[in-house]
């Protein structure tokens, strides 16, 4: 291969695809090409349209074709960490979708086209890490939508049709511009973004490296922030620590007072 063109990243065969593919245990077929350098949207996939999940994040990915809409078994689609800033109308051919990520890619909300909201199947949907301030009004159809991923965009306000989901139960709006004084967002903040809902854990080996710095830098203040003393007991919630050699407050030490009070007292009259 010319020295030119190696620079545009991994070339995917179908070859390569074939062999990629996995059985998960429900009986689907899995085609995993997971940070290999990815460019461009390997052409020779679109023969391979009868796989249930597809996996192509962590990749270097900006653009995915018109017949990205012909992928009509796919039931998951994973295209996370890639350098997307727009998703095709035909997004809205795959009504079998349950689950689409998008996240950390660059996607702006005149990229998002209407059609997301013919995904009538989604039940999990993330959309963090863009460039959004404004979800298409057809999204209000999305009637067995359970999980929405809205962090780290550029929401002033919610969209209103949010409330009307039904099905919602978990809403990630973190770290978004939100006015907290506008009646519908508050409401939206308190019902939907509580922190155990807000909280997704994955192993380190799942992230990119863009994410991975970030949840490290976190873990280094939490841990600063322990060592000085300001942050056990927000990790610790309300249980009760015990320390060797000390007693903790509301537990024995009640009890040991009462009885050093008693002996005080009755040691008095004898000086």
């Amino acid at each position: 291969m010319p020295k030119g063109k190696a620079a545009k990243g991994t070339k995917v065969t179908l070859k390569i695809a074939k062999k990629a593919i996995r059985m998960t245990p429900d009986g689907r077929r899995r085609l995993t090409l997971s940070n290999m350098g990815i460019t461009i949207f390997p052409k020779c996939l679109l023969k391979l349209t009868n796989v249930d999940e597809l996996d192509l994040s962590r990749n270097l990915i900006q653009k995915l074709p018109d017949t990205i809409g012909n992928f009509l078994s796919l039931r998951w689609l994973d295209l996370h960490s890639n350098k997307l800033e727009s998703v095709p109308e035909s997004i809205g051919n795959l009504v079998g979708l349950t689950h689409l990520n998008l996240s950390n890619n660059h996607l702006t909300s005149a990229g998002l086209p209407s059609t997301v909201g013919f995904l009538t199947s989604l039940k999990s949907l993330n959309l963090g890490m863009n460039h959004l301030d404004t979800l298409p009004t057809t999204m209000m159809d999305l009637s067995n939508l359970q999980e929405l991923g809205l962090f780290d965009n550029l929401f002033i306000t919610l969209p209103d049709f949010l409330k009307a989901l039904c099905n919602l139960t978990k809403v990630n709006i973190k770290r978004n511009p939100l006015s907290y004084a506008q009646g519908d967002s508050e409401w939206m903040l308190k019902e939907k973004s509580k922190p155990e809902e807000d909280v997704y854990l994955v192993h380190e080996s799942s992230l990119c490296r863009t994410c991975l710095k970030k949840c490290n830098k976190q873990r280094e203040r939490l841990t600063q922030g322990r060592e000085e003393g300001g942050g056990s007991d927000v990790l610790e919630g309300k249980r009760i620590r015990t320390y060797p050699g000390l007693i903790v407050p509301n537990s024995v030490g009640a009890v040991n007072q009462d009885v050093w009070r008693i002996r005080k007292v009755e040691e008095e009259p004898n000086k």
